[in-house]
């Protein structure tokens, strides 16, 4: 493991998925307006921390002149980040998906500080779309109050030793979750919720993949600002 130093911040990435629903190969490399989706990362990420290490499929390598550098992905997202984290020995860690390629630098910032003050924080915006519980045979099954509700995003950001404990732990214990976040919480800690933004969508499906193009023209003339 690297040495820690306390004060530096480092992105991790875990780009070692296969993209098999959206069907063009590993899905960090798909291009968006004549820019990958990891490049488009890379490039948020970079200039508001100390290094960027990204996760990817074996005997794949970073694109040159890409300001990061990379690690032998695991068969597992969850794996992925327990080897990113073994690589870096930043105090603060902020593990982003890739796959959301339009992430403005105030969520990097407040996300970065909400991790350093409590341990643990991810971006997240209210849900505001009305949700229904499906029934028998996929019908309407009833109205699930959204009050309360929030759709989690990234980046998330922990302090490095509150997220290795968590994956230390559920590697012994055989547990999976569906992020990071997730197996902090599972061990009762605290998991201050950032507000996110829309555009931090994550390019998933083709019809993500025709939305990220459209977003990627103002993105491009504006950064931040589109």
């Amino acid at each position: 493991m690297a040495r820690v130093r306390t004060g530096s911040v480092a992105a991790l990435l875990p780009a070692a998925g296969s993209g098999t629903r959206l069907g063009r190969g590993p899905k960090a490399f798909v291009e968006v307006a004549g820019a990958s989706l990891l490049a488009r990362s890379v490039a948020c990420l970079a200039p508001l921390v100390d290094e960027v290490i990204v996760a990817l499929p074996e005997g794949l390598a970073l694109p040159g002149g890409l300001p990061a550098r990379a690690v032998p992905g695991g068969p597992t997202r969850q794996e992925s980040v327990r080897r990113l984290l073994e690589a870096t020995g930043a105090g603060v860690v902020l593990v982003h998906d890739a796959a959301r390629p339009f992430l403005p630098s105030r969520v990097v910032r407040e996300v970065a500080a909400a991790a350093r003050e409590v341990g643990a924080a991810t971006a997240a915006l209210p849900v505001a779309d009305t949700l229904v519980r499906a029934g028998e045979g996929g019908g309407w099954g009833g109205l699930v109050p959204r009050e309360g509700l929030w759709a989690v995003q990234t980046p998330q950001g922990f302090r490095r030793d509150t997220l290795a404990h968590a994956h230390e732990r559920a590697l012994a214990e055989g547990f999976t979750a569906t992020d990071d976040a997730g197996l902090v919480a599972r061990l009762g800690g605290e998991v201050a919720l950032v507000p996110g933004d829309a555009r931090l969508f994550k390019v998933t499906t083709p019809g993500d993949l025709a939305l990220a193009h459209a977003v990627a023209l103002l993105w491009d003339a504006g950064g931040d600002d589109a």
